[in-house]
C-alpha cells in the first residue's frame, strides 16, 4: 500500500525512515501551535480558534502535498506572514481580521490560477543553479539564527544589535540556553555516531533535561521571559467547539469598508512574500535532498505549487493566515525524508496535536533550537556547489546568504541574490547577460518597483 502509494523503493527509502522524518519535522515545526494563536490574538482573533484552525491547516496542507506531488515537504501557516497579517494589516492599517483573512484567501485563489498556468514553476525554473545552492545555504544560516535566537542564546542589544546571552545573569533564559547548547552537543554526538533518528532524539532528550531541570528547581519557568513550564499538566483536550469563531468569518466581511488601493496593495504584500518565501523553501529543501534535475529543475514542482496555494485557501476559511511551505521540512529531509509519507506522518501529526495540544505545546523552545541549529548545519553543505572564483557569479549568491538571516526573510535574500546577478551580469559580461532568462530580468524589475512602492 505504502509502496504503492509514494514509491518508497524508488526513492531509496523505507517506511520506518520515512515516519521517523516526518515526526522529526513534526517536533521541529510544533512551535507553530504556541506562537500562531500568539501572533494572531493580537488582532482580536480567538487563540484556541486559531490553534485549531492552525493544526487543520497544517494537516490539510501537508497531506495535499504528499499526494499531489509525493514530496516531504510540510506546510503550516508562515512566520513573518502572521506578524504583518496581525500588526500591519489589522493593527496599523486598521482593516479587520476577517477582511485580512479575505486578502489570504484571494492570494490562495491567485496562486491557484497562476500553479495552473506555469508562472511559479517559470519563475523557479529561471533562477541560476548556483542561485539556487545560495539560496539553500541562505536558509541554513536562517534556520540556525531562528534557533539561537529561540533558545535565548542570541538576544538583543542596545549597543549591538545583537549579542551573546550573559550566562552569569542566571533565570530561566540562561538556564534554556545552557540546555539548547548540550542538545546541540548531544545531537552533534547522535548524529556522528550515525544514530538514526538523531536530531529527533535530541529533541527528546534535551526536552527530558529540561523537565529534570524543572522537578530540581534549577530552571523556574517565567513568563515574563517567554520562558514556560516543561511539564505537562493536561494530555488531551476534546473541546473544538472554538473553531467556529473563525471559520467562515473570511465570508462575513463588511465591505462597505474597503478601500480597493489600499486592500490590493495588502493582497500583494501577501502574494509577494508566499511566492518567494515558497519557492525559497521548496529550492533549499529540494537541494537538500538532492532532488534538483541536472538542470536546476524540480520535477512535479505544479503538484506542489499547488498543494501550497489550496492549502492558503483552505486556511483561510478555518481561520488562520497564510499557509506556506515550512522551512523546517529540512530535518525531515536530513533524516532521510524523501517521499510524501514524511509530509502524511507530519500532517496527521498536525490533526493529532487538535486533541493532544495540552502536551505539544510544552514542548520548550530550546528543545527545538538545536535541531533548527543541526539543520542550518546541514543546509550551509549547498555553498559547495557555488564557484567561488567566478565573482560575478559568486558576489549574488554571497549576498542572498547574508541578507537572509539578517533581513529575516527568505524573500528578501532572494531578492538580494536576483537583483545583483542580473545586474552584474548586465554591467560586466553582456555574452553571459544574454543567457540569463528574461524571467530574471522581470523579476529584477519587480523587486525594485516593490522596494520602490511597498
Amino acid at each position: 500500500m505504502m509502496e504503492k502509494l509514494f514509491h518508497l523503493r524508488e526513492h531509496n527509502t523505507t517506511v520506518k525512515t520515512e515516519v521517523m522524518a516526518g515526526i522529526t519535522t513534526f517536533m521541529t515545526m510544533a512551535y507553530i501551535l504556541a506562537v500562531n494563536p500568539s501572533i494572531l490574538s493580537a488582532a482580536g482573533m480567538d487563540s484556541n480558534a486559531v490553534l485549531i484552525a492552525t493544526a487543520l491547516a497544517s494537516f490539510l496542507g501537508s497531506a495535499l502535498m504528499a499526494f499531489l506531488a509525493n514530496y516531504p515537504f510540510a506546510l503550516a501557516p508562515g512566520m513573518g506572514l502572521n506578524a504583518y497579517f496581525a500588526f500591519t494589516v489589522v493593527l496599523v492599517r486598521g482593516y479587520s481580521w476577517q477582511l485580512a483573512l479575505l486578502a489570504v484567501l484571494a492570494e490562495g485563489v491567485i496562486f491557484i490560477i497562476l500553479s495552473l498556468t506555469n508562472v511559479r514553476e517559470a519563475i523557479f525554473n529561471a533562477i541560476p543553479l548556483s542561485l539556487k545552492s545560495a539560496v539553500s545555504a541562505g536558509i541554513g544560516l536562517f534556520i540556525a539564527f531562528i534557533g539561537l535566537q529561540d533558545a535565548k542564546i542570541i538576544v538583543d542589544s542596545d549597543s549591538t544589535l545583537l549579542t551573546y546571552t550573559d550566562f552569569a545573569a542566571g533565570g530561566a533564559a540562561n538556564v534554556g540556553a545552557v540546555l539548547a547548547l548540550l542538545g546541540v552537543l548531544i545531537t552533534a554526538i547522535l548524529l556522528v555516531r550515525q544514530v538514526k533518528g538523531g536530531i529527533l532524539w535530541g529533541i527528546l532528550i534535551t526536552w527530558a533535561l529540561g523537565i529534570a531541570c524543572e522537578l530540581l528547581g534549577i530552571y523556574v519557568p517565567d513568563a515574563a521571559a517567554g520562558m514556560y513550564s516543561t511539564i505537562p499538566t493536561a494530555i488531551v483536550s476534546l473541546d473544538f467547539s472554538a473553531l467556529g469563531n473563525t471559520f467562515g468569518q473570511v465570508f462575513r466581511v463588511d465591505f462597505s469598508s474597503i478601500h480597493i488601493l489600499d486592500f490590493l496593495v495588502v493582497l500583494f504584500s501577501f502574494l509577494f512574500v508566499d511566492l518567494f518565501d515558497t519557492l525559497g523553501t521548496l529550492i533549499g529543501c529540494a537541494s537538500k535532498a538532492d532532488m534538483l534535475d541536472e538542470n536546476g529543475k524540480l520535477p512535479r514542482i505544479k503538484g506542489a505549487l499547488l498543494a501550497d496555494a489550496l492549502a492558503t485557501c483552505f486556511g483561510a476559511i478555518l481561520g488562520t493566515s497564510t499557509t506556506t511551505t515550512f522551512v523546517e521540512s529540512a530535518s525531515g529531509v536530513s533524516e532521510g525524508g524523501r517521499t510524501g509519507l514524511t509530509a502524511i506522518t507530519t500532517g496527521l501529526l498536525f490533526l493529532a496535536a487538535i486533541v493532544f495540544s495540552p502536551l505539544f505545546l510544552t514542548i520548550p523552545s530550546f528543545a527545538i533550537a538545536p535541531a533548527l541549529m543541526i539543520v542550518g548545519f546541514y543546509m550551509m553543505g549547498a555553498v559547495a556547489k557555488i564557484n567561488f572564483e567566478d565573482m560575478a557569479e559568486a558576489i549574488p549568491c554571497f549576498l542572498c546568504i547574508l541578507v537572509m538571516p539578517l533581513a529575516y526573510s527568505i524573500s528578501e535574500g532572494i531578492a538580494a541574490g536576483v537583483i545583483a546577478w542580473t545586474l552584474i551580469h548586465l554591467f560586466t559580461d553582456r555574452a553571459r547577460a544574454r543567457k540569463n532568462s528574461v524571467l530574471m530580468y522581470v523579476l529584477t524589475v519587480v523587486f525594485l518597483l516593490k522596494y520602490i512602492f511597498l
